[in-house]
């Protein structure tokens, strides 16, 4: 209720299609926020956020991320990708404990995609905002563009392509199955800003943005996690035979995209070391 249609090309025709015969288990987070249970070997902690939109410095403040291993930031890091809340951001990275951190770009981060057409924005007001290769600012992580690292044996992979027309690292639907192509067949963790078809992409009656080539990538080679934002409504956890999806949105809304309401707890996951 409230809401608009906000990607007319959504594939919400493909719904029950993709929805059939799947398994989605619906995963409800302990009090730590964690979505499996700890493991008797050797493991990695994951503490997942996204979609912090230039406020990551207010979660710091109220305690609301916790310690781990290693922290993923699924994308959204601003709102206009400017130099100054990048080198905010940077900053508030600093501050967190936590060994490893691990962020890619999303949708709002302007100017990090050097191939995007920037007279097909949404706003004609944002052409020529944003910040040139801003991903150099981010000193304080490992930045993931179509890249992998792995840690302690566990292979980690970013993409932020997604679907939606008038931002960067957009690509056409039909153009998208060439993009996750290049996703490693032995990933552990994949972190896209987007979500895969039917999972966590937003509820009905509201038109559903994940990408149907994604969902058939990731079920082709297995992670173990898979970790994704961009669609806040949609924030939780769900899981099939081999992978736990996670939509980490950090900000929540109440009924219109634009109606924030403080932050969803930082998700969390254990994955066994290879090493």
């Amino acid at each position: 209720e409230g809401r608009k249609i906000v990607d007319p090309h959504s594939v919400n025709e493909l719904w029950e299609e993709y929805t059939a015969g799947r398994v989605r288990h619906v995963i409800t987070p302990d009090d730590k926020g964690a979505v499996n249970a700890p493991l008797s070997t050797p493991f990695l902690t994951l503490v997942m956020i996204s979609d912090t939109h230039c406020e990551l410095d207010k979660m710091i403040e109220q305690n609301l991320i916790p310690y781990g291993d290693v922290l993923i930031h699924a994308g959204d890091i601003t709102v206009y990708g400017d130099t100054h809340n990048l080198t905010k951001f940077n900053e508030e990275l600093g501050r967190l404990p936590h060994p490893h951190k691990l962020v890619i770009a999303g949708n709002h981060e302007l100017g990090f995609d050097p191939d995007e057409d920037q007279s097909l924005r949404w706003d004609v007001n944002d052409i020529g905002k944003g910040t040139h290769e801003g991903w150099k600012l981010l000193t304080n992580c490992t930045f993931l563009n179509d890249s992998s690292t792995v840690i302690d044996g566990v292979k980690f992979y970013g993409s932020s392509w997604h679907p939606l027309s008038g931002f960067p690292f957009y690509q056409p639907r039909d153009q998208l199955k060439q993009k996750w192509a290049a996703i490693p067949d032995y990933t552990d963790v994949l972190i896209t800003h987007s979500p895969p078809i039917c999972h966590l992409d937003l509820p009905e009656p509201v038109e559903q943005w994940g990408c149907r080539f994604l969902l058939e990538k990731v079920e082709a080679i297995r992670p173990f996690i898979h970790v994704f934002g961009h669609n806040h409504h949609g924030y939780g956890a769900i899981k099939n035979e081999h992978t736990i999806f996670v939509n980490a949105a950090s900000q929540k809304v109440r009924n219109t995209l634009a109606s924030l309401d403080g932050f969803n707890h930082p998700l969390i996951a254990y994955i066994p070391k290879k090493v």
